[in-house]
């Protein structure tokens, strides 16, 4: 699958309408970036189920600031429109397809209840 290409018009019926999106914040002339591209890419041909996309900091600086992305690249993945992972800096194909298979084994039902819980000692 292509990896898409995000922005504010797209972005958030992306998260809506798929299950599990993995996020790349980038940037034209991050080197780490540059270099982390072609294993994004790869992994994106090779694993089903999981909406690949990037979001260009550049461009998109309010969706990059929304989400406090300090460090590029940085990795992001929701399922079920709740975001459960980030982390920056580039990752190797195995660490990659080990963290999606984690995203994909999540019981969801486990992490909203625990947000729910967490939101309720914050009210």
């Amino acid at each position: 699958m292509a990896v898409l290409e995000l922005n504010n018009e797209n972005f958030d019926a992306t998260i809506q309408d798929n299950d599990i999106v993995i996020l790349d914040f980038w940037a034209p002339w991050c080197g780490p970036c540059k270099q982390f591209a072609p294993t994004y890419d790869e992994m994106s041909e090779k694993i089903d189920g999981v909406v690949f996309a990037k979001v260009n900091t550049e461009d998109e600086q309010e969706l990059a600031g929304h989400f406090q992305i300090r460090s590029i690249p940085t990795l992001m993945i929701f399922r079920d429109q709740i975001a459960i992972f980030s982390q920056p800096g580039a990752m190797s194909a195995t660490d990659l397809e080990a963290v999606i298979g984690k995203a994909k084994d999540l019981d969801m039902d486990m992490v909203r209840k625990e947000i729910e819980e967490q939101q309720k000692k914050e009210a």
